[in-house]
C-alpha cells in the first residue's frame, strides 16, 4: 500500500478520535438515535465516505458501553481498509472480530444487507450473541445462518441488517436459490456487502473445494395444473 494512502488512513482515524468526547456525552437514546440520523442522511444524498468518521465514533462509543471495548487505533484504520474492500491482516488477539463491526454498521445503514462470514457455526453463533450487543443497541436487527434451519428461518435471517452466516452455508443456499421453481421460496436477498474472516482460508484453499448439490430434481404439480387448464380451453 503506497504511504500516500496510509496517510490518508491515519488523518481520518485521527478525525474518527477527535468525535469522541462529543459521541460520549450522548446518552443512550441519543446514541441509538444516530442510526436513523445516518439513514435519514444517505436517503438525502450523503455517501458511506461522508458519514464514516461520525458512524466509526458511534459504534465506538457503543461497544464500550455494551461489552466494554473499546477500538484501538490501529483497529480504526483496520474498520476503514475492510469498508474500502481491502483485506486486512491482523494477527490472532489482536481484535479483528471488533475491527468487523465498524464497517458491517456503516455498510448496514443502507438497508441492504450486511453478511459477516466465518470459517463454522461456533464462530458464527459466538460473533452475532457477542457483537451482536452492538449492532442491536445501535437498533440494527442481527441474524445467524447455521446448519439446520428452514426456509422461513433463513429468510427471515437474511433480510436482518447484519448476518452472520458460514461459507458452506451461503455457498448451498445460493445454489439452492438458483434452483428453486417458485420465486417465494429464494431465500437469500439481493447480495450488497461482506466481510470475510480467514479470507485466505475460504476464498483461495477452500475455494479449491466445489460445492455441489445432487438428487433427482423437484417438479412442482402447480405446472402441470397449470398446463391441464390451459389445454381444456384449446379448440380443433
Amino acid at each position: 500500500m503506497e504511504k500516500g494512502q496510509i496517510d490518508k488512513y491515519f488523518k481520518r482515524v485521527a478525525q474518527i478520535e477527535a468525535l469522541y468526547d462529543k459521541t460520549a456525552a450522548l446518552s443512550d437514546d441519543e446514541l441509538r438515535n444516530k442510526t436513523f440520523e445516518f439513514k435519514q442522511r444517505l436517503l438525502a444524498g450523503e455517501t458511506e465516505e461522508d458519514i464514516l468518521s461520525e458512524a466509526f465514533a458511534v459504534v465506538r462509543e457503543a461497544s464500550k458501553r455494551t461489552i466494554g471495548l473499546e477500538p484501538f487505533p490501529v483497529q480504526l484504520l483496520g474498520g476503514i481498509v475492510l469498508h474500502e474492500g481491502n483485506i486486512a491482516e491482523m494477527k490472532t488477539g489482536e481484535g479483528k472480530t471488533l475491527v468487523a463491526t465498524m464497517p458491517a454498521y456503516l455498510n448496514a445503514l443502507s438497508g441492504d444487507g450486511v453478511h459477516i462470514v466465518t470459517v463454522n457455526d461456533y464462530l458464527a453463533t459466538r460473533d452475532s450473541e457477542w457483537m451482536g450487543q452492538i449492532y442491536r443497541f445501535l437498533g440494527l436487527k442481527v441474524g445467524l445462518i447455521v446448519h439446520g434451519l428452514d426456509v422461513a428461518e433463513r429468510k427471515e435471517a437474511y433480510n436482518a441488517d447484519i448476518t452472520f452466516a458460514t461459507n458452506n452455508e451461503l455457498g448451498f443456499d445460493y445454489l439452492k436459490d438458483n434452483m428453486v421453481i417458485n420465486h417465494e421460496d429464494i431465500v437469500m436477498r439481493k447480495l450488497n456487502y461482506a466481510i470475510i474472516d480467514e479470507v485466505d482460508s475460504i476464498l483461495i484453499d477452500e475455494a479449491r473445494t466445489p460445492l455441489i448439490i445432487s438428487g433427482s430434481g423437484k417438479k412442482s404439480t402447480n405446472l402441470y395444473k397449470t398446463a391441464d387448464a390451459f389445454i381444456k380451453t384449446l379448440k380443433k
